[in-house]
């Protein structure tokens, strides 16, 4: 059956959206019909850009587009839970990017309320359906890995000051978090997807070379539940640009390493009596990508639609359950972090900023959103 495009609106038109825009435009499962954000120049300057009306109110924006069916949220992260919680009220199917929040209160708050007016909800995590990844994830599922020894992630990218300071929010406890909560957020989900859930860990956090509240570098220890370990590296004080954004999964029969600025290449391919060529599978397996934010949004919203439309839920997408799983092992990083010792995740925060306001701050304090 031939359904029509699914109509989508933006809520929030900043750095990461051009990005959804893309994605929209290149499925015929989508349209754009509306786009929003609470300033009104930028508002305004995306409608024109992309022949949508504009609207610096989303109830003003769903009560003139009742079609809609689908919202991204793209506003900052610490704003998250409000505007979903708000607009959970419409009963439309909600994307919102990641991190999914800041706090598991927070998380929680938008699972009850998109429960109570069922909305379904999702989290962007499109590294799921990058190409290297998803042969992998298919390896895991058939048990070609075996007992699970050691995952690794290295997230070695560059951000200057000036990315810091375009916007207000950025580089702040209360509305941001640093390189673990946004630029490292994903490789924490892709580590936690394929080693399980996780026991323990350490952390220790530094802030190297930029003027920001957050850490611009962590490096942390993980314990799994089946007795595997991790480890988790990230930083946004590689110089003079991004180095890579890498996966690394050692098992009892075989060993997986994806490599590239956006965990895009397959770079190693080994297992045990294997019959694949390993040439030829990380030759297929591998693609290609202009930036470090990959080829997968187009991927992750198909499944989304796809489900929309009444296919069986796509296994490999992020509901707000899964989302808040991440934020609680977010948490736990930070709180070891900050405060030492072993973490064990979902334990109440002593010492984690994550979604605080610090006493004190480098930056200027955050605008209010609309």
């Amino acid at each position: 059956m031939k359904h029509e495009p699914v109509a989508v609106a933006v809520v929030g038109c900043g750095r990461v959206a051009y990005k959804h825009f893309d994605a929209i435009a290149e499925m015929s499962e989508a349209r754009l019909v509306a786009v929003c954000d609470s300033d009104p120049a930028k508002a305004a300057s995306t409608a024109t850009a992309h022949g949508v009306p504009g609207y610096a109110d989303y109830h003003a924006m769903l009560a003139a587009h009742p079609e809609i069916e689908l919202i991204h949220v793209l506003v900052p992260t610490g704003y998250h839970a409000r505007v979903v919680v708000d607009l959970s009220q419409y009963g439309r199917a909600i994307v919102v990017e990641k991190p999914m929040a800041l706090t598991v209160a927070d998380c929680d708050a938008m699972i009850s309320a998109c429960a109570a007016h069922h909305a379904p909800l999702y989290v962007v995590y499109q590294n799921r359906f990058n190409t290297p990844v998803q042969a992998a994830r298919r390896a895991l599922e058939a048990e070609r890995f075996g007992t699970p020894v050691l995952g690794t992630v290295r997230v070695r990218w560059c951000r200057h000051q000036d990315y810091y300071e375009q916007d207000d929010w950025h580089g702040t406890w209360a509305l941001d978090g640093g390189v673990m909560s946004q630029q490292a957020s994903h490789h924490l989900d892709l580590l936690q997807w394929f080693m399980g859930p996780v026991e323990s860990v350490q952390c220790q956090i530094a802030t190297r070379l930029l003027d920001i509240e957050v850490e611009d570098t962590a490096a942390a220890l993980l314990r799994f539940r089946s007795g595997a370990l991790g480890v988790y590296e990230a930083t946004v004080a590689a110089r003079p640009d991004n180095l890579e954004g890498s996966l690394s999964v050692l098992g009892e029969h075989g060993s997986v390493v994806i490599a590239g600025i956006a965990v895009n290449q397959l770079a190693q391919w080994r297992f045990a009596g294997d019959g694949d060529d390993p040439q030829q599978v990380m030759q297929a397996a591998s693609e290609a990508v202009k930036n470090e934010y990959g080829n997968g949004h187009a991927r992750y919203l198909k499944a989304v639609i796809d489900t929309l439309r009444g296919a069986p839920p796509h296994p490999w997408l992020v509901d707000g359950a899964e989302g808040r799983r991440n934020i609680a092992l977010l948490t736990a990083l930070y709180e070891a972090g900050v405060g030492g010792g072993t973490v064990v995740p979902g334990s109440p925060p002593q010492h984690s900023p994550l979604g605080r306001v610090p006493l004190t701050a480098k930056k200027r304090p955050p605008r209010a959103i609309a």
